[in-house]
């Protein structure tokens, strides 16, 4: 399961990880949101050790999404040292999302 990014928790959890991390915006309204979920989830389980992955809710958590220019989503970003080194907009298979994480590990 993917964690919960929050105000209170993303610098320290995404921007301080020494791992990759998979960071997915979303929200509850979107449907092709809840397309992605499932793949986040279950790359999340996958990758469990080698990476950290975890979803942001844009209506609970706007400044985290502005601090990205996250303008649509679902939008998945791939930090590596804090740093942001790609990014996917929209629903997009799963073997896309784990071959960008795998790129950054």
């Amino acid at each position: 399961m993917a964690l919960e990014f929050t105000e209170e928790n993303f610098e320290e959890l995404a921007l301080k990880s020494d791992k990759a991390v998979l960071v997915d915006f979303w929200a509850e309204w979107c449907g092709p949101c809840r397309m992605v979920g499932p793949h986040v989830d279950a790359i999340a389980t996958e990758f469990e050790g080698k990476a950290v992955v975890g979803k942001v809710n844009v209506d609970q958590h706007p400044s985290i999404a502005a601090q990205f220019g996250v303008r649509n989503i679902p939008t998945i970003v791939f930090l590596k040292n804090g740093e942001l080194v790609d990014k996917v907009v929209g629903a997009v298979p799963k073997e896309q999302l784990e071959e960008k994480l795998t790129a950054n590990i």
